[in-house]
């Protein structure tokens, strides 16, 4: 049997490559002679620099930014091997990810995005003609003021005077006006390009703040006034660049990054996967196997919204392969994926636990939950072969 591996990682537990390996391991539990290959799949969030540099042969390098809540965090930088332009590589889960956000301090209105600027700094100081940012995994929602402030942009109030974006989403009321002649020169002379979640937008019912801010901590009075910021925050922008970003494609990425990436320094949004499959051929690895497996931390109503597991089970339907996806947790409206080409989703969990304990033992019972599965094939593969041997008996 040729079975391929495709997982996402399970946020703030394993990465994609630790998913991969765990999974190879409970196979070779039962099928040891089974042709395995495994493909860790990034989604722009945690680990994307690391796959795109191992892809590509490239580099990494390190930067002391200032984290989501203001503290000094050490994030990457990669260069991708063979590429001219010069092509840098960010994600905002390194220097503003949701992990660096503890959960009793998790307040989406006064955390910041500074620190994806100060990479994008530190990546133009090395070099770089080209940028390319993942978003995911975030854990701010300041619809990219203070990444814009790393870069010079400045922001007023009536007064004309500076505001300090850095406390976060809850000043965006007071902005009254946006300076761009103070932003550094050097991002006229290179492009950036950002994969980000193609489904999110800024603004509006199904906007980001609606989707996504309760998961970084918000209360439904500040889901209200968030909303409201992004509003003015859009305005403004508008008013500024003549650049729509309320609704536009990716806009909501990473809390509102994408907006501000687009809006402000002239980014190129572009659904996450068509970056990252220009660096895997994926389609050829999904033609050349019998069973695709993938995982990630939770399969719900929102995985057929760009996620890893339904991504992977679009693209092999085209080719008629099965596909089964593990999930640490199945949420609600997880039936939804049936219509998007997986086939069969099951949890590592056996029976109700703690969420820290079940983090802590995301790699065991991921082991665990994929000998099983395997296990059930082997049972099936077996009934066939006794059913197929009957029929020969019997001269059907």
């Amino acid at each position: 049997m040729r079975i391929l591996l495709v997982p996402s990682g399970f946020k703030e537990s394993i990465s994609a490559e630790k998913a991969a390996i765990c999974m190879k391991n409970g196979i070779r539990r039962v099928l040891s002679k089974a042709k395995v290959v495994s493909l860790p799949l990034v989604d722009g969030g945690e680990g994307f620099v690391n796959t795109m540099v191992k892809w590509t042969q490239g580099s990494l390098s390190h930067q002391l930014v200032t984290g989501p809540i203001r503290q000094q965090t050490e994030a990457s930088i990669g260069f991708l091997g063979y590429s001219s332009p010069k092509t840098a590589v960010i994600e905002v889960a390194s220097a503003a990810g949701l992990k660096w956000v503890p959960r009793d301090q998790r307040n989406p209105e006064r955390t910041t995005s500074y620190g994806v600027g100060e990479l994008i700094c530190a990546a133009l100081d090395q070099g770089a003609k080209r940028i390319l940012i993942g978003c995911g995994d975030s854990g701010t929602h300041d619809g990219g003021i203070g990444m814009a402030q790393a870069l010079g942009v400045r922001f007023l109030d009536p007064s004309g005077h500076r505001i300090d974006v850095r406390e976060g989403a809850h000043v965006i009321g007071q902005i009254a006006s946006i300076d761009l002649s103070t932003i550094d020169p050097r991002l006229q002379q290179v492009s950036i390009d950002v994969a980000c979640n193609w489904h999110n937008i800024l603004c509006g019912p199904h906007g980001v703040t609606r989707v996504f801010g309760r998961q970084k901590g918000a209360t439904e009075k500040q889901l209200l006034r968030l909303e409201k910021s992004f509003e003015h925050l859009s305005t403004l922008i508008e008013k500024t660049t003549g650049h729509t970003v309320d609704q536009i494609p990716g806009g909501g990425a990473s809390g509102g990054l994408g907006a501000g990436l687009y809006g402000l320094l002239g980014a190129t949004l572009h659904p996450r996967y068509d970056i990252i499959m220009k660096q895997l051929d994926l389609d050829r690895y999904l033609q050349e196997t019998d069973l695709v497996l993938t995982a990630e931390g939770s399969i719900d109503f929102q995985t057929p919204r760009g996620k890893i597991p339904a991504e992977v089970a679009t693209r092999a339907k085209r080719y008629g392969k099965p596909v089964i996806a593990i999930a640490g947790m199945i949420g609600e409206g997880a039936r939804l994926n049936y219509r998007h080409g997986i086939d069969v989703y099951t949890s590592i969990l056996q029976s109700p636990v703690p969420l820290e304990k079940a983090m802590a033992n995301t790699e065991a019972w991921l082991e665990d939950s994929v000998e099983s599965l395997m296990r059930t094939l082997w049972i099936g593969q077996e009934l066939a072969a006794t059913q197929y041997q009957r029929q020969v008996a019997s001269g059907q």
